[in-house]
């Protein structure tokens, strides 16, 4: 189950020799050789009681010579001579089995910030020696730890074993760096995130100068790697700020449009208003004179009133039951009927009639 409580640690150190390591290929070659200090390791084993030196480059290793530890009589300078490169190796006296012994521990994990002094002062728990008597260097192990547990591999050898043999190696003209052991070797290529047994004040100085250059390098060239993935970026940047300005007064100018559409849609809006209005009901003269086409010359009216789609009209007229069906028969009047009793004049004898009539526009009539 995953552990959302853990600590993350972050080993910078780790990761800038990474990245570093990662931008090696974009220097060239020459240039590399010209500014390393170092190029391969050579590797001192020791068996038997004898020195055996290999020269080991990426995944190439190469014997060089064997030698008795009594053996004084051999100059370094004759294997420099013959392959320029082992003057810039860098030296490592790798121990054996018998030389050496390593030991699985598990520690608090508030250890890990100070773990060789934690290991010291409990060293003669996990092993039969004193801190005086011994060398030995610690590195933490991958992979699933208990729960406020680290696990540690303690590697470990005698001070007088190991100063015997570094002596027989400087008295051949070598200066060793690095001291591990073949049951937990280092990395060739990467011998910096290594562990050594070898004490401080025995270690050899590196130059700082080619180091300098080289850090120098891999800085130059980490910047001008950031230059060329930020200036793509930069220049785009400029350019959405460009569009940002324009598409801004573009969007003025379209809240302008809109404002004087809307005043337009209400324009329209309005005149269509307007128009329905006016084509809700005909049109009084066309209404009037097709009534005034559809009543017979001997039918008189007294009375014409017009409101909301009616039409009612009084009058008198021979036969007044007539005018219904003759109303009826017209395309604007519709539903004609008699809003009072039909009554006769004695002295006209002429029948008074009162009519409502419905009125729709007639067809083809307009309104020009």
């Amino acid at each position: 189950m995953l552990n959302l409580n853990s600590t993350i640690d972050i080993n910078f150190k780790q990761f800038f020799r990474w990245w570093k390591r990662e931008l090696d290929f974009l220097i060239p070659e020459k240039i590399k050789q010209i500014i390393n200090d170092s190029q391969g390791v050579i590797v001192i084993s020791h068996k038997d009681n004898q020195l055996i030196i290999t020269y080991c480059l990426g995944d190439a290793v190469e014997h060089l010579v064997t030698l008795d530890r009594i053996d004084k009589t051999f100059n370094v300078q004759s294997l420099y001579e013959k392959d320029e490169r082992l003057v810039k190796a860098q030296i490592l006296i790798r121990l054996s089995g018998f030389d050496a012994i390593q030991k699985e521990l598990s520690l608090p994990a508030a250890a890990k910030e100070n773990l060789e002094q934690v290991v010291t002062y409990e060293l003669d728990r996990y092993t039969p020696f004193k801190p005086d008597q011994v060398y030995f260097a610690v590195k933490t192990l991958d992979g699933v730890n208990e729960a406020g547990q680290i696990r540690v591999m303690m590697i470990l050898t005698t001070r007088e074993l190991l100063d015997g043999l570094y002596d027989d190696v400087k008295a051949l003209g070598l200066e060793p760096l690095y001291v591990d052991y073949e049951g937990s070797p280092n990395s060739l290529e990467d011998l910096e995130d290594g562990y050594t047994l070898l004490p401080e004040s025995l270690r050899q100085k590196k130059a700082n100068i080619p180091r300098l250059v080289h850090g120098s390098l891999i800085t130059l060239t980490s910047l001008l790697l950031l230059a060329v993935l930020a200036m793509p970026v930069f220049f785009e940047y400029q350019s959405v700020n460009e569009l940002a300005v324009k598409a801004t007064a573009l969007e003025k100018d379209a809240k302008k449009v809109k404002a004087m559409q809307s005043s337009i849609d209400a324009v329209i809006e309005e005149t269509k208003q307007l128009i329905k209005t006016k084509t809700a009901a005909p049109d009084i003269v066309n209404m009037l004179n097709n009534l005034s086409t559809l009543l017979k010359d001997d039918t008189t009216l007294s009375y014409v009133q017009y409101s909301e789609g009616h039409l009612q009209i009084q009058g008198e007229s021979p036969a007044a039951s007539g005018l219904l069906g003759v109303l009826e028969a017209s395309d604007m009047f519709a539903n004609a009927r008699f809003a009072s009793p039909v009554t006769q004049d004695r002295v006209t004898t002429l029948e008074r009639f009162q009519i409502t009539v419905d009125v729709a526009k007639a067809e083809g009539v307009t309104n020009e």
